[in-house]
């Protein structure tokens, strides 16, 4: 992941986890759903690793959440 752009990737790991929870699911659950490991779930909210789009789309549609909406950044 390119440090330059970690702000995005943590701003994008707190949406990821603020609508997981908003739809009830672990992070156990929806890695699962989506077909990876929990740790890298887990490291994806945290933004300690970066994301890829097929990743995030999957998160999306399991979810219900427009992809745009995961990239609205709150202050």
């Amino acid at each position: 992941m390119n440090q330059k752009h970690y702000a995005n990737y943590k701003r994008l790991g707190l949406n990821i986890a603020y609508f997981r929870k908003e739809k009830g699911f672990s992070q156990s659950k929806l890695a699962e759903c989506i077909n990876i490991s929990r740790t890298h779930m887990s490291r994806i909210e945290t933004a300690d690793c970066a994301v890829s789009l097929d990743v995030i789309f999957d998160i999306c549609e399991i979810l219900d959440v427009k992809p745009a909406s995961m990239f609205e950044f709150r202050g």
